[in-house]
């Protein structure tokens, strides 16, 4: 395909580099949103806190393991292309959004407790699993997918844990 074409189907290289971002984030160029993937709904529907929790955490690793390395690229453009900025905060949006459902399926089917703080469970999560979080804990920690999803599952346990004050 010739540059001429993937500018008059794209217009900018930071539009087709959201478009490859995007597949890569659900694996193929079906139009099914995040949330309506297999592996995603079993996050919502498992019928245990902890298969809901293990099946989330699986779902970002696996966003991660097709991600990582093109979330990488795409925090440094951000800094120097508008473009890719605003992409990538509508990223932390869904994101957060992504959480937002989450949280609150588990909390009318029952499996949190009656004072859970959906706000607090959505905002802490959606920091803990973002990308930039992502980044720095392979950079810093040096750790696998393996790890990290183990670290995300014990993490969003502990948050459903009764709060100390």
């Amino acid at each position: 395909m010739g540059a001429r074409t993937v500018y008059l189907r794209f217009g900018t290289r930071a539009a087709l580099f959201k478009r490859v971002i995007d597949v890569a984030i659900v694996g193929d160029t079906e139009p099914v949103d995040v949330l309506g993937r297999d592996w995603m709904r079993a996050a919502m529907t498992a019928p245990t806190v902890a298969e809901r929790i293990a099946a989330k955490a699986a779902a970002s690793r696996q966003i991660m393991q097709r991600t990582g390395a093109l979330f990488a690229v795409a925090q440094q453009a951000a800094a120097v292309e508008p473009l890719i900025a605003g992409f990538w905060q509508q990223g932390r949006e869904q994101t957060r959004h992504a959480f937002a459902v989450f949280w609150t399926r588990m909390a009318e089917d029952g499996l949190l407790g009656p004072g859970a703080d959906l706000t607090w469970l959505t905002d802490t999560a959606s920091i803990l699993a973002a990308a930039e979080t992502y980044l720095l804990i392979t950079r810093t920690t040096g750790w696998d997918l393996d790890a990290y999803e183990r670290w995300l599952a014990r993490t969003f346990s502990q948050l459903t844990a009764t709060p100390t004050r």
